[in-house]
Order: C-alpha cells, then structure tokens, then sequence
C-alpha cells in the first residue's frame, strides 16, 4: 500500500464552535486520548472492511464504535462494534458505514443475553459516552445521525474533500458545516478530523485512478478493479 505524508490533526470543538486549527500530531494527546490510541482505532476502522467484507471493497467506508472509558489492560478502551458500507450487499442506499454501526451497536447494547442487556432508554443513553470512528468523513446524513444519536466524539480520516478530489460523487456539506449548525441539540460532540490519513487515503485512491495500487492483500483484475489475491 502506497503511504501518502502525514498530515497534522485537526482537532474541533464545534459544540462550543470553536476555530479550525492544525495541530502538531507528534506526542499529542487530544481529548485526554494519546493520538498514539486515535491512530490504532482508526487501523481497526480500515481492518473493519477485511472482518466483514475484504481488504478492497468498492466502497471501502468503514466504522468502530469505542468506549474509551473502559478499563482495559492495553488501556485503549474498548470496541463496542463495528461496520462497514453495505449498500450493494443490502439493496438500503442508506446503510452506509456509520449507519450500519449505529445499528450494530443498538442491537449489541440491548442483546437480553449479551453483556451490556440495555432498555433502549439506556442504549440511547449510551451512545453520550461513546466515540465513532471512520476512514473517511462522513456523509451529510451519517454526520447528522451522529449528532442525532449524542456521541462523545466522532473522529474521521480521509476527507470529504479528497474524495471529491479523487473521482468520488459527494454531497459537498462538511462535517464541520453539520455540526455548526447542530447547536440547538441537547448533547455536544467534539470532532476529530483527518487521524491517519496516510493509512485511510489509499482505501479510496485506487477507485478511479487505474495507475494507483490496490490496498495490500489485492490486485488488479481484467476489469481493472481490485480484488482479493
């Protein structure tokens, strides 16, 4: 897989709207998180795609949902679910990354014979103490259904910006725009963006621009797309 730069991190406020400013990602701790952690849950994003589909799906958008309040002996919190696009696997246009996590993890949060045995007042309760990462922006109506559902935080990496870029149909609404203009909800949710996109760019480079490598594990085909050696 082709590594691109390392681009710094950008770290928002945006209950409290407050600027856009790059940071150094070096040492830095955001959000009492080490980056060093950012990082590692944004690999398990990307690793959410070869869990449940392969290692170079067309749409390659995927999701984990984390508790970093969890006690755990690596101290990185811990994985609650995950998700990736399943819109051609489904025939639902909507059930997009995000989406098909949000709905993993109510289904796990009140499983009667699973860990959490929520109410569905608790699950939705939940969602507050919880953090959303994704490989790349989320689309206007995933953004949205996170400020709906009140997550702590939600960190993303590859841009809407750069997907637009390199050949991808986008709704141009940033993620920055939802948020500003999501005030009026009762929870406040910090985004993160653009953790790891050295490592989140080449899941979408390869889409429409032949010449680009397939993501490690995949090769070319015939028809010029990539699939799983």
């Amino acid at each position: 897989m082709r590594l691109l730069p390392i681009l710094p991190l950008l770290p928002l406020t945006l209950a409290h709207q407050s600027p856009l400013a790059a940071i150094d990602a070096t040492g830095l701790t955001v959000n009492s998180i080490p980056y060093s952690t950012r990082v590692h849950w944004m690999r398990k994003a990307n690793e959410a795609l070869s869990l449940l589909s392969s290692p170079c799906p067309f749409a390659a958008f995927g999701t984990v949902i984390v508790n970093h309040t969890a006690v755990t002996p690596d101290g990185l919190g811990e994985l609650v679910c995950i998700g990736i696009n399943e819109n051609s696997k489904t025939g639902n246009p909507t059930l997009h990354g995000e989406i098909a996590a949000i709905a993993n993890c109510t289904s796990i949060l009140t499983d009667p014979t699973g860990r959490y045995n929520f109410t569905a007042s608790q699950a939705q309760s939940a969602f507050s103490s919880l953090s959303l990462y994704t490989n790349a922006e989320s689309c206007p109506m995933c953004a949205s259904a996170i400020r709906w559902a009140g997550f702590k935080e939600y960190i993303y990496g590859t841009s809407i910006d750069t997907l637009v870029q390199r050949g991808w149909g986008q709704i141009r609404i940033s993620s920055y725009e939802i948020f500003k203009e999501s005030g009026d909800l009762p929870s406040k949710t910090k985004l993160i963006a653009n953790v790891a996109v050295n490592e989140t760019d080449p899941f979408f480079l390869w889409q429409y621009d032949p010449a680009y490598p397939c993501p490690v594990g995949c090769q070319r085909g015939a028809q010029g797309g990539c699939a799983v050696v």
